[in-house]
Protein backbone atom coordinates (compact mmCIF):
# COMPACT_ATOMS: atom_id res chain seq x y z
CA UNK A 1 0.00 0.00 0.00
CA UNK A 2 1.36 3.70 -1.11
CA UNK A 3 2.23 6.45 1.46
CA UNK A 4 -0.95 7.95 3.12
CA UNK A 5 -2.02 11.12 1.86
CA UNK A 6 -3.87 13.02 4.28
CA UNK A 7 -1.26 15.64 5.45
CA UNK A 8 -2.49 15.56 8.78
CA UNK A 9 -1.89 12.04 8.91
CA UNK A 10 0.63 10.64 11.92
CA UNK A 11 3.43 8.09 11.29
CA UNK A 12 2.44 7.31 15.14
CA UNK A 13 -0.40 8.20 17.48
CA UNK A 14 0.50 10.94 19.96
CA UNK A 15 -3.10 10.04 21.78
CA UNK A 16 -4.03 6.77 22.70
CA UNK A 17 -7.67 5.78 24.11
CA UNK A 18 -7.39 2.30 26.25
CA UNK A 19 -10.72 0.58 27.26
CA UNK A 20 -8.95 -1.25 31.03
CA UNK A 21 -11.77 -3.10 31.69
CA UNK A 22 -14.86 -3.99 30.63
CA UNK A 23 -16.54 -4.59 34.23
CA UNK A 24 -18.85 -2.03 35.72
CA UNK A 25 -20.61 -1.54 39.23
CA UNK A 26 -23.89 -0.11 36.81
CA UNK A 27 -26.41 -1.88 33.79
CA UNK A 28 -26.39 1.04 31.75
CA UNK A 29 -29.19 0.94 29.41
CA UNK A 30 -27.25 3.14 26.71
CA UNK A 31 -23.50 1.12 27.63
CA UNK A 32 -21.52 1.26 24.60
CA UNK A 33 -19.51 -1.59 25.77
CA UNK A 34 -22.94 -4.00 26.86
CA UNK A 35 -20.85 -4.11 30.10
CA UNK A 36 -21.33 -6.82 33.60
CA UNK A 37 -20.03 -7.22 36.71
CA UNK A 38 -18.49 -10.04 36.14
CA UNK A 39 -14.65 -9.39 34.67
CA UNK A 40 -13.50 -11.48 31.51
CA UNK A 41 -11.05 -13.81 32.01
CA UNK A 42 -9.59 -12.76 28.27
CA UNK A 43 -9.24 -9.49 29.43
CA UNK A 44 -5.74 -7.99 29.76
CA UNK A 45 -3.29 -8.46 33.07
CA UNK A 46 -2.68 -5.11 35.14
CA UNK A 47 1.10 -6.83 33.67
CA UNK A 48 -0.27 -6.92 30.32
CA UNK A 49 -1.12 -3.52 30.53
CA UNK A 50 2.24 -2.24 31.87
CA UNK A 51 4.15 -4.26 29.29
CA UNK A 52 1.81 -2.23 26.14
CA UNK A 53 2.29 1.35 28.19
CA UNK A 54 6.37 0.64 28.08
CA UNK A 55 5.63 0.07 24.62
CA UNK A 56 3.64 3.39 23.74
CA UNK A 57 6.04 4.83 25.62
CA UNK A 58 9.07 4.21 23.39
CA UNK A 59 6.51 5.02 20.38
CA UNK A 60 6.05 8.92 22.08
CA UNK A 61 2.51 9.19 23.01
CA UNK A 62 2.12 11.74 24.95
CA UNK A 63 -1.91 11.27 26.08
CA UNK A 64 -3.23 8.33 27.70
CA UNK A 65 -7.28 8.24 27.80
CA UNK A 66 -8.32 5.47 30.29
CA UNK A 67 -11.77 4.66 30.21
CA UNK A 68 -14.39 0.66 30.79
CA UNK A 69 -16.19 -0.35 31.57
CA UNK A 70 -16.14 1.63 34.50
CA UNK A 71 -11.83 1.67 35.68
CA UNK A 72 -12.21 2.03 39.12
CA UNK A 73 -14.38 -1.43 39.53
CA UNK A 74 -10.83 -3.07 38.88
CA UNK A 75 -8.86 -3.55 42.20
CA UNK A 76 -5.24 -2.67 40.16
CA UNK A 77 -6.35 0.37 38.86
CA UNK A 78 -4.89 2.79 41.01
CA UNK A 79 -1.26 0.94 40.68
CA UNK A 80 -2.24 1.07 36.94
CA UNK A 81 -3.04 4.44 36.88
CA UNK A 82 -0.19 5.70 38.60
CA UNK A 83 2.04 4.22 36.76
CA UNK A 84 0.80 5.43 33.38
CA UNK A 85 0.92 8.96 34.77
CA UNK A 86 4.55 8.71 35.49
CA UNK A 87 4.81 8.50 31.76
CA UNK A 88 1.52 10.13 30.21
CA UNK A 89 -0.99 12.98 30.43
CA UNK A 90 -4.05 11.01 31.59
CA UNK A 91 -7.50 11.44 31.18
CA UNK A 92 -9.97 9.21 33.21
CA UNK A 93 -13.75 8.74 32.21
CA UNK A 94 -16.00 7.40 35.15
CA UNK A 95 -19.56 7.10 36.11
CA UNK A 96 -17.96 8.35 39.45
CA UNK A 97 -19.76 6.26 42.06
CA UNK A 98 -16.55 4.40 43.02
CA UNK A 99 -15.28 7.79 44.18
CA UNK A 100 -14.37 8.59 47.44
CA UNK A 101 -12.58 11.42 49.12
CA UNK A 102 -9.82 8.96 50.22
CA UNK A 103 -9.59 7.97 46.26
CA UNK A 104 -9.75 12.02 45.43
CA UNK A 105 -6.41 12.36 47.78
CA UNK A 106 -4.92 9.60 45.93
CA UNK A 107 -5.77 10.48 42.46
CA UNK A 108 -4.35 14.19 43.68
CA UNK A 109 -1.34 12.40 44.45
CA UNK A 110 -0.76 10.33 41.28
CA UNK A 111 -0.99 13.49 39.17
CA UNK A 112 -4.33 12.43 36.93
CA UNK A 113 -4.47 15.05 34.55
CA UNK A 114 -8.28 15.56 33.99
CA UNK A 115 -11.16 13.50 35.19
CA UNK A 116 -14.31 12.96 33.03
CA UNK A 117 -17.53 12.02 34.77
CA UNK A 118 -21.11 11.17 32.83
CA UNK A 119 -24.35 12.78 34.26
CA UNK A 120 -26.90 11.44 32.40
CA UNK A 121 -29.27 14.64 33.26
CA UNK A 122 -29.49 16.93 35.92
CA UNK A 123 -32.86 15.43 37.61
CA UNK A 124 -31.39 11.74 40.30
CA UNK A 125 -34.74 10.16 38.45
CA UNK A 126 -33.66 10.01 35.00
CA UNK A 127 -29.83 9.44 35.74
CA UNK A 128 -30.81 6.67 38.41
CA UNK A 129 -33.62 5.21 35.42
CA UNK A 130 -30.42 5.15 32.38
CA UNK A 131 -27.85 3.48 35.35
CA UNK A 132 -30.37 1.00 36.66
CA UNK A 133 -29.18 1.74 40.24
CA UNK A 134 -30.57 4.19 42.56
CA UNK A 135 -28.64 6.49 44.31
CA UNK A 136 -25.96 6.68 41.55
CA UNK A 137 -27.03 10.29 40.40
CA UNK A 138 -25.78 11.94 44.38
CA UNK A 139 -22.53 9.46 44.35
CA UNK A 140 -21.61 11.07 41.27
CA UNK A 141 -22.74 14.77 41.96
CA UNK A 142 -20.82 13.90 44.92
CA UNK A 143 -17.54 12.97 43.07
CA UNK A 144 -17.84 15.95 41.24
CA UNK A 145 -17.38 18.07 43.78
CA UNK A 146 -14.69 16.29 45.73
CA UNK A 147 -12.74 16.30 42.42
CA UNK A 148 -13.54 19.83 42.14
CA UNK A 149 -12.55 20.54 45.87
CA UNK A 150 -9.57 18.89 45.34
CA UNK A 151 -8.39 20.87 42.64
CA UNK A 152 -8.09 18.30 39.87
CA UNK A 153 -9.76 19.11 36.40
CA UNK A 154 -13.41 17.73 36.19
CA UNK A 155 -15.45 17.44 33.48
CA UNK A 156 -18.74 16.57 32.91
CA UNK A 157 -20.15 14.82 30.47
CA UNK A 158 -23.77 13.62 28.70
CA UNK A 159 -25.38 11.74 25.96
CA UNK A 160 -27.75 13.70 24.44
CA UNK A 161 -30.86 11.49 23.71
CA UNK A 162 -35.14 11.36 24.04
CA UNK A 163 -35.35 11.28 28.00
CA UNK A 164 -32.57 14.32 28.61
CA UNK A 165 -33.28 16.42 26.22
CA UNK A 166 -35.70 18.50 27.61
CA UNK A 167 -32.65 19.36 30.62
CA UNK A 168 -30.08 19.76 29.37
CA UNK A 169 -29.86 23.46 30.05
CA UNK A 170 -30.21 22.02 33.50
CA UNK A 171 -27.31 19.66 33.27
CA UNK A 172 -25.51 22.71 31.99
CA UNK A 173 -26.47 24.36 35.09
CA UNK A 174 -25.91 21.84 37.28
CA UNK A 175 -22.49 21.44 35.74
CA UNK A 176 -22.54 25.06 36.85
CA UNK A 177 -23.11 24.53 40.26
CA UNK A 178 -20.88 21.97 40.73
CA UNK A 179 -17.61 24.19 40.25
CA UNK A 180 -16.79 22.64 36.86
CA UNK A 181 -15.93 24.62 34.02
CA UNK A 182 -16.06 22.07 31.00
CA UNK A 183 -19.73 20.14 30.31
CA UNK A 184 -19.56 17.64 27.54
CA UNK A 185 -22.73 17.09 25.48
CA UNK A 186 -21.69 13.77 22.98
CA UNK A 187 -23.63 12.37 20.20
CA UNK A 188 -25.13 9.13 20.48
CA UNK A 189 -23.98 6.54 19.04
CA UNK A 190 -25.56 2.93 18.43
CA UNK A 191 -23.40 0.86 19.60
CA UNK A 192 -23.79 -2.21 22.61
CA UNK A 193 -26.57 -1.51 24.13
CA UNK A 194 -27.68 1.37 23.17
CA UNK A 195 -28.41 0.27 19.57
CA UNK A 196 -30.63 -1.74 20.53
CA UNK A 197 -32.85 0.94 22.59
CA UNK A 198 -32.37 3.26 19.51
CA UNK A 199 -35.77 3.86 19.02
CA UNK A 200 -36.53 4.57 22.27
CA UNK A 201 -33.85 6.91 22.47
CA UNK A 202 -33.20 8.40 19.82
CA UNK A 203 -33.55 12.50 18.08
CA UNK A 204 -33.50 13.45 14.77
CA UNK A 205 -30.85 15.62 13.52
CA UNK A 206 -32.79 19.01 13.62
CA UNK A 207 -34.34 18.30 17.28
CA UNK A 208 -30.72 17.66 18.22
CA UNK A 209 -29.20 20.59 17.04
CA UNK A 210 -32.36 22.89 18.29
CA UNK A 211 -31.46 21.91 21.66
CA UNK A 212 -27.46 22.53 21.25
CA UNK A 213 -28.67 25.77 19.69
CA UNK A 214 -30.49 26.79 22.90
CA UNK A 215 -27.83 26.21 25.69
CA UNK A 216 -26.96 28.77 27.15
CA UNK A 217 -23.43 28.99 28.87
CA UNK A 218 -22.72 30.31 32.51
CA UNK A 219 -19.75 33.04 32.18
CA UNK A 220 -16.41 31.11 32.33
CA UNK A 221 -18.01 27.67 30.53
CA UNK A 222 -17.05 25.89 27.55
CA UNK A 223 -19.24 23.50 25.85
CA UNK A 224 -17.55 20.59 24.70
CA UNK A 225 -19.70 18.54 21.73
CA UNK A 226 -19.67 16.26 19.14
CA UNK A 227 -21.61 17.19 16.25
CA UNK A 228 -19.50 17.63 12.84
CA UNK A 229 -17.83 20.02 11.67
CA UNK A 230 -17.19 21.51 15.43
CA UNK A 231 -15.98 17.43 16.13
CA UNK A 232 -14.96 16.29 12.84
CA UNK A 233 -13.14 12.67 11.63
CA UNK A 234 -10.03 12.40 13.89
CA UNK A 235 -9.28 8.67 12.61
CA UNK A 236 -6.20 10.29 11.17
CA UNK A 237 -4.74 10.52 14.76
CA UNK A 238 -6.78 8.32 16.83
CA UNK A 239 -5.45 4.81 18.15
CA UNK A 240 -6.93 2.55 21.15
CA UNK A 241 -7.29 -0.65 22.30
CA UNK A 242 -9.75 -2.73 24.06
CA UNK A 243 -9.85 -4.42 27.27
CA UNK A 244 -8.98 -7.83 25.52
CA UNK A 245 -6.10 -6.33 23.82
CA UNK A 246 -7.56 -5.70 20.45
CA UNK A 247 -6.81 -2.36 18.45
CA UNK A 248 -9.45 -0.77 17.21
CA UNK A 249 -8.31 2.47 16.35
CA UNK A 250 -11.29 4.34 18.10
CA UNK A 251 -13.42 3.30 20.77
CA UNK A 252 -16.83 3.82 18.79
CA UNK A 253 -15.03 1.32 16.09
CA UNK A 254 -15.43 -1.29 18.86
CA UNK A 255 -18.31 -3.30 16.97
CA UNK A 256 -16.60 -2.76 13.42
CA UNK A 257 -13.18 -3.29 12.81
CA UNK A 258 -9.79 -5.49 14.58
CA UNK A 259 -6.69 -4.28 13.61
CA UNK A 260 -5.29 -7.10 15.37
CA UNK A 261 -4.25 -7.85 19.18
CA UNK A 262 -1.41 -6.69 21.15
CA UNK A 263 -0.84 -9.91 22.97
CA UNK A 264 0.38 -11.23 19.36
CA UNK A 265 1.68 -8.35 18.12
CA UNK A 266 3.66 -5.06 18.41
CA UNK A 267 0.63 -2.00 18.45
CA UNK A 268 2.68 -0.73 15.27
CA UNK A 269 2.17 -4.25 13.42
CA UNK A 270 -1.94 -3.10 14.30
CA UNK A 271 -1.08 0.28 12.74
CA UNK A 272 -0.11 -0.47 9.75
CA UNK A 273 -3.28 -2.44 8.82
CA UNK A 274 -4.85 -1.95 5.77
CA UNK A 275 -7.66 -0.25 6.82
CA UNK A 276 -6.60 1.32 9.73
CA UNK A 277 -3.70 3.01 7.40
CA UNK A 278 -7.17 3.63 4.54
CA UNK A 279 -8.93 5.48 7.46
CA UNK A 280 -6.10 7.47 8.36
CA UNK A 281 -6.06 8.48 4.67
CA UNK A 282 -9.12 11.08 5.25
CA UNK A 283 -10.24 10.06 1.63
CA UNK A 284 -13.77 10.33 1.47
CA UNK A 285 -16.47 10.57 -0.98
CA UNK A 286 -17.72 13.99 0.26
CA UNK A 287 -16.39 16.54 2.32
CA UNK A 288 -17.80 19.15 4.35
CA UNK A 289 -17.72 22.73 3.14
CA UNK A 290 -18.13 24.19 7.03
CA UNK A 291 -15.48 22.41 8.81
CA UNK A 292 -14.25 24.26 11.45
CA UNK A 293 -10.44 22.63 10.75
CA UNK A 294 -8.38 21.96 8.21
CA UNK A 295 -6.58 19.17 10.28
CA UNK A 296 -7.84 16.02 7.81
CA UNK A 297 -11.12 16.08 9.24
CA UNK A 298 -12.66 16.04 6.51
CA UNK A 299 -15.77 13.74 6.26
CA UNK A 300 -17.26 13.88 10.13
CA UNK A 301 -16.92 10.37 12.20
CA UNK A 302 -15.99 7.50 10.36
CA UNK A 303 -18.25 5.44 12.82
CA UNK A 304 -21.72 6.81 12.10
CA UNK A 305 -20.85 7.13 8.67
CA UNK A 306 -20.43 3.05 8.25
CA UNK A 307 -23.12 2.56 10.54
CA UNK A 308 -25.88 4.33 8.78
CA UNK A 309 -24.12 3.88 4.98
CA UNK A 310 -22.04 0.76 5.28
CA UNK A 311 -19.39 2.64 3.50
CA UNK A 312 -16.09 3.64 5.51
CA UNK A 313 -15.67 6.53 2.99
CA UNK A 314 -19.19 7.92 3.12
CA UNK A 315 -20.26 11.15 4.48
CA UNK A 316 -21.09 11.48 8.24
CA UNK A 317 -24.65 11.86 8.67
CA UNK A 318 -24.72 13.71 11.88
CA UNK A 319 -23.19 16.58 9.70
CA UNK A 320 -26.49 18.89 8.58
CA UNK A 321 -24.29 19.52 5.13
CA UNK A 322 -23.86 16.03 4.64
CA UNK A 323 -26.83 14.27 5.93
CA UNK A 324 -29.12 14.07 2.52
CA UNK A 325 -32.23 12.92 4.08
CA UNK A 326 -30.71 10.42 6.39
CA UNK A 327 -33.56 9.90 9.18
CA UNK A 328 -30.95 9.34 11.99
CA UNK A 329 -34.10 7.56 14.27
CA UNK A 330 -33.49 4.60 11.91
CA UNK A 331 -31.22 2.32 12.24
CA UNK A 332 -30.34 -0.33 9.62
CA UNK A 333 -31.19 -3.80 9.72
CA UNK A 334 -27.94 -4.85 9.37
CA UNK A 335 -26.54 -3.25 12.63
CA UNK A 336 -28.74 -4.94 15.10
CA UNK A 337 -26.84 -8.58 13.80
CA UNK A 338 -24.59 -9.92 16.46
CA UNK A 339 -21.59 -9.44 14.33
CA UNK A 340 -22.70 -6.49 11.85
CA UNK A 341 -21.50 -6.38 8.73
CA UNK A 342 -23.48 -4.61 5.90
CA UNK A 343 -25.39 -6.35 2.78
CA UNK A 344 -23.20 -6.19 -0.38
CA UNK A 345 -19.52 -6.48 -1.17
CA UNK A 346 -17.06 -5.48 1.24
CA UNK A 347 -16.58 -1.69 0.69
Amino acid sequence: MGPIQNPFALQKPLKLTICYTETCNLSCQHCYADCSSEKASAELSSAEWNRFLDEIAELGVVYLYIEGGEPFHRPDFLPFLASASNRFFTEIRTNGTLITRDITARLKEIGVGIVLVDILSPHAKVHDYFTGMQGSHARACEAVTYLVEAGIETQLLTILNRKNVDDLQGYIDLAHRLGVKTAGVLRPYPLGRFKYRWNEFSLSLDEMHAALDSLRLPAGMKLMQSWHPNDGNSCWQMAAVNAFGDSIGCAYLREYVDYGNIKNVSFMETWDHPLYRELRSGRVKETCPSCSSSQGSHGGCRSTAYAFHGAWDAPDPFDRTLNHGVDLRVLPEWLLQPHPKPPGPPR
